[in-house]
């Protein structure tokens, strides 16, 4: 079980990790040992997380959402499995956490008085300056 936060968690059932090897540096250890880890979450499936909850959370994921709903996280950061293993849970909790927080709705303002007169006043003075820069004829 993961714990989000005070009031939700994620059930086992709803996780499945994969071990695969990692690339990069680590000499002949990454070629024997398992230790990049790819933590899948059913998220679509998920009966604790609400509607509005899963559709930020699938923005937030961005490509790491795949076509069933499920989230993948895959982390090679370091050359042990066991730390690998406790960021992607940390870092799918994070997700969660940022997704459970609606964002504030924007309210439309009007803009002042003066500032359309300043705006007007300058596209007036730019004009002015485009206006000059015809052609000149010599004046006899």
């Amino acid at each position: 079980m993961l714990w989000i936060n005070d009031t939700l968690h994620i059930a086992d059932w709803e996780l499945s990790e994969s071990f695969v090897r990692s690339s990069g540096p680590g000499g002949q250890n990454v070629n024997k040992v398992s230790t990049a880890v790819e933590l899948r979450f059913e998220a679509e499936r998920s009966p604790h997380l609400s509607a509005q909850v899963k559709t930020r959370l699938k923005k937030l994921a961005g490509r790491r959402w795949t076509l069933e709903g499920c989230l993948i996280l895959q982390v090679e950061d370091t050359r042990s499995q066991a730390q690998n293993r406790e960021i992607a849970r940390t870092r799918l909790a994070e997700l969660i956490r940022a997704a459970l927080v609606a964002p504030k709705r924007r309210i439309a303002t009007k803009p002042t008085l003066g500032s359309q007169r300043r705006r007007i006043a300058a596209k007036v003075q730019r004009g002015e300056i485009k206006a000059g820069r015809g052609r000149v004829e010599e004046e006899e």
